[in-house]
C-alpha cells in the first residue's frame, strides 16, 4: 500500500518521525509525576507497548530496521537536538513536581512556560 498510495506513504513517514522523536526515559519522568503508582504503571505499560507495536509495523511496512535508516541528516539533526531539549525536559519535570506541591510565584510560571517553550522549538512540535 506504502508503494502504491503516496498518502499512505506520507502517513508512515509522519508517524516515523514521530516515533523517532520519542524518548522513553524522559516519558517514564513524567510519568513518575502521577502519585499512584499501579494507575501510572498501567497506563504507562500500556503506552510503552503501544510504541514498540507501532514501531514494529512502522519499520516492517517501511522495509527499515531502524527508524529513519533512509533519511541519516534528520536522524543526525535529531541525535544532536537531544543534549539541548533533553535538560529542559529534566527540569520541566522539576518544576512540575513543585508546582504539584503547592509552590506558586510567577517567577515559576514564568520559568515553566519557558520549558514549554523551549521543548516544542526543540522537537518542531508541540510535543
Amino acid at each position: 500500500m506504502a508503494r502504491d498510495f503516496p498518502f499512505f506513504y506520507d502517513l508512515l513517514r509522519n508517524v516515523e518521525l514521530a516515533l523517532a522523536k520519542v524518548d522513553l526515559s524522559i516519558a517514564r519522568l513524567y510519568a513518575g509525576l502521577v502519585p499512584e503508582s499501579a494507575l501510572r504503571d498501567r497506563v504507562f505499560g500500556m503506552i510503552v507497548e503501544e510504541y514498540r507495536r507501532t514501531l514494529r509495523t512502522v519499520l516492517k511496512e517501511l522495509g527499515q530496521t531502524r527508524l529513519l535508516e533512509n533519511n541519516p541528516t534528520l536522524a543526525q539533526s535529531l541525535r544532536l537536538r537531544n543534549p539541548y531539549v533533553d535538560p529542559l525536559s529534566l527540569i520541566q519535570v522539576k518544576l512540575l513536581r513543585r508546582r504539584r506541591a503547592g509552590e506558586e510565584s510567577e517567577d515559576l510560571d514564568y520559568v515553566l512556560a519557558a520549558t514549554i517553550n523551549g521543548i516544542s522549538a526543540g522537537l518542531r512540535n508541540t510535543g
